[in-house]
């Protein structure tokens, strides 16, 4: 039976590279929030990114259970920042009798600091396309992420 694989971390933290790895050893299908919205209306949303955001993950859910049903493997490439998000997400796979993990990424503050300034410049030198991670994008996630508690189910730490 298909599972369903979720990332949990901080912006920038190495959640796609990560999920990256699962889509390969588990043979799965990635669903990326980011990749929806920067595909779609580029970094520059303004007001709006929160509600967009919304709205593809709302999508993405839905569009998961489709693949799930085919009998491949989700894996969702986006942050589950609170513990509000997380337990959503147990909530909606839970209730339908689908198996899922968590996959935190648990870095350093040193470590998501190095990794912010080499996206930002890979973004600047146009070698990727992600978000750009300023200062008060940095502070917005410092301020929201939940860390996982030792009591969250279906939670792994990778280090």
């Amino acid at each position: 039976m298909a599972k369903v694989m979720m990332m949990c971390g901080k912006i920038c933290s190495g959640k796609s590279t990560y999920a990256q790895a699962l889509r390969k050893k588990h043979n799965g299908v990635i669903l990326s929030v980011d990749e929806i919205t920067l595909a779609l209306f580029d970094s520059d949303v303004g007001d709006k990114h929160d509600e967009y955001v919304e709205r593809a993950e709302k999508y993405l859910y839905e569009k998961s259970l489709e693949i799930l049903d085919s009998g491949v493997d989700v894996i969702l490439d986006w942050g589950f920042w609170t513990r509000v998000e997380r337990q959503q997400a147990r909530d909606f796979y839970g209730s339908q009798g689908i198996e899922y993990e968590f996959y935190f990424i648990d870095i350093s503050n040193e470590e998501w600091q190095r990794r912010i300034e080499k996206r930002n410049c890979d973004i600047t030198e146009k070698r990727t396309s992600a978000y750009y991670v300023d200062e008060g994008l940095a502070e917005k996630f410092r301020r929201i992420f939940e860390k996982p508690g030792v009591n969250e189910p279906n939670m792994k730490i990778v280090c």
